[in-house]
């Protein structure tokens, strides 16, 4: 019995953080003017429409979203993939963090902060 237990709860954490967005490589290019294009390299195992990597975000350092590449299909064959933004970002930001988003985990992948160069 406490053997079936262990393996249930192993698999049940196991379960909980497979298929999650991973933010595996973030490039920033300065544009001038307050414009930086984004190159985002996400890792997730899209599974097809059901469960997919969604959309990758730009926050500030306090958790406000100040940019959004939503992610229009799955990448089931393309993995990792990289996709761009360029926006303006707010004159005072200096340090941002760039977050996945799936369907189903929604924001419970990793994070990269980065600096703006």
């Amino acid at each position: 019995m406490k053997t079936l237990l262990i393996a249930f709860l192993l698999f049940t954490i196991n379960a909980s953080f497979a298929g999650q967005v991973k933010v595996v490589k973030v490039d920033i290019q300065p544009l001038g003017n307050h414009q930086y294009r984004f190159d985002v390299t996400l890792l997730h195992d899209d599974q097809g429409w059901d469960h997919y990597a969604n959309r990758w975000e730009i926050l500030d350092d306090k958790g406000n979203i100040l940019a959004t590449r939503t992610l229009y299909h799955p990448h089931v064959n393309e993995q990792p993939f990289t996709r761009s933004l360029s926006t303006t970002l707010p004159e005072n930001i200096k340090n941002i963090i760039i977050r996945g988003h799936d369907n189903i985990h929604q924001y419970t992948g990793n994070s990269l902060q980065r600096t703006l160069p």
